[in-house]
């Protein structure tokens, strides 16, 4: 089961690389033909600040560490996210020009997800589920390395820390998860210089640091039939693909 969910969640996390590859190939092939000779924006680079929005689509992922814990009735309960789910994200950009190779972005904005998780009872085959949702206010704070501009595109890649605030609260739910999460992140994209503004594409991802599981649930003191889900766990951790488009 565990070999199958990782090739599953593999196969997922390469269909995102492949279309962020093939949609950043054509832009670059595209806006290389039709300005073989034109470069548009040849300053845009040397302002000392820049501000953009952007908007995307994300994937989460939950990887949970269980405890072993076997309840009064013999129950063995396990957890897992057998698939994906697409969310949805906005951001603001504010960029500060360090030199003509390193910017310092600030790209605060929310993620709009939900984790399906599949809960299951091996001595006795029971299986439950639950949705997970999550309206996330993030605070990403990046590193932007550049490389040399060739014509109207310029690649680059990113190293970060990204502060996370759950605004949606669950009750009486199995799980529940943490307000507070604290991602490392890494990732790649390239500027396209079109004639009034840039067209970035980038793929990200994003790694959590910290257990996300509330463990301390005075909401199901009378509902220990739930209870027994969240004491079954050591901790979870989440993780983060995200494909967004910046406007700058």
């Amino acid at each position: 089961m565990m070999n199958s969910l990782f090739y599953i969640r593999q196969g997922a996390v390469m269909r995102v690389l492949a279309l962020a590859l093939v949609v950043l190939c054509s832009l670059s092939a595209t806006g290389q033909h039709l300005n073989d000779k034109v470069q548009n924006r040849p300053y845009a680079d040397m302002r000392r600040w820049h501000l953009g929005f952007s908007f995307g689509v994300h994937t989460q992922d939950i990887s949970f560490v269980h405890n072993g814990l076997v309840t009064q009735q013999g129950e063995q309960w396990f957890m897992e996210q057998p698939s994906f789910s697409p969310g949805f994200c906005v951001n603001g950009l504010f960029d500060l020009r360090l030199n003509h190779l390193f910017n310092l972005r600030l790209t605060p904005g929310m993620y709009f997800g939900n984790r399906d998780i599949t809960m299951r009872d091996y001595t006795t085959g029971t299986e439950l589920r639950q949705n997970l949702k999550s309206a996330l206010v993030v605070i990403p704070v990046d590193i932007k390395f550049s490389g040399l501009r060739y014509r109207n595109s310029r690649p680059y890649i990113t190293a970060g820390v990204m502060p996370t605030f759950n605004v949606t609260r669950q009750r009486g739910d199995y799980l529940r998860t943490k307000p507070m999460d604290f991602y490392l992140t890494a990732g790649f994209g390239c500027d396209f210089y079109l004639p009034f503004f840039k067209l970035i594409p980038e793929v990200k991802f994003c790694f959590g640091l910290t257990d996300v599981i509330e463990h301390n649930r005075p909401d199901l003191e009378d509902e220990p039939d739930k209870l027994k889900i969240t004491a079954a766990l050591k901790r979870a951790v989440s993780r983060m693909v995200v494909f967004t488009f910046y406007f700058e």
